[in-house]
């Protein structure tokens, strides 16, 4: 039988030179749960860092794991796929947050399955799990300037930091990821859309 967790995975780069930067959105938001939810860390077998814990909310309680892959962002499914297969947890129960430069600044949408829009973390997750039908909190962090270097402008991008406005409302949004989780493992994935998609 298929466990009751849910499996939440914050995706970023593990390291020094990768925190704060825009592509470790998903780890900040799984600091913002782990702070929320009184969850510790630990190793789980050198691909993650894992924690377990309980939500509750109006006297509902669920059971979730929370992991920040240490395999970098293009390997993201390895761990992924090793904490779901370890605990039976069912591609429904995952829930992965993530950094996206669809979307501007600020902006989250929810969504399960669809294409991984060039998203390297979640091309990996894809190909781990075998499906694509996990919900994703896609978090807003605007797009590099295109042109003759669109491919290094991309990079640089996605491993920088962000502006001191940006910085100002990053608390905010980062709360606002970890309600979008919460809500999709609450309340399910169409009221986490209709109440996060459209803001």
């Amino acid at each position: 039988m298929a466990s009751d967790f849910w499996l939440i995975a914050g995706l970023g780069n593990p390291g020094k030179k990768y925190e704060g930067t825009r592509h470790n959105m998903g780890f900040m938001c799984a600091d913002v749960l782990a702070e929320r939810w009184s969850v510790s860390f630990s190793d789980h077998k050198g691909l993650a860092m894992l924690g377990k814990g309980v939500m509750r909310l109006n006297g509902d309680a669920r059971k979730f794991f929370l992991i920040k892959p240490l395999t970098f962002m293009n390997a993201s499914g390895d761990a992924v796929a090793s904490v779901s297969a370890y605990y039976d947890i069912p591609a429904e129960h995952v829930v992965v947050i993530h950094d996206d430069m669809d979307l501007d600044f600020g902006r989250i949408k929810v969504k399960a399955g669809g294409s991984a829009g060039g998203h390297n973390g979640i091309k990996s997750i894809d190909r781990s799990l075998g499906t694509n039908a996990y919900s994703r909190v896609r978090l807003g962090v605007g797009h590099a300037a295109r042109g003759a270097n669109a491919h290094q402008n991309t990079i640089d991008w996605v491993l920088g930091g962000f502006s001191g406005s940006q910085r100002k409302e990053l608390e905010d949004f980062l709360a606002d990821g970890a309600d979008a989780a919460e809500t999709i493992i609450f309340d399910g994935l169409a009221t986490a859309q209709e109440r996060f998609n459209g803001r």
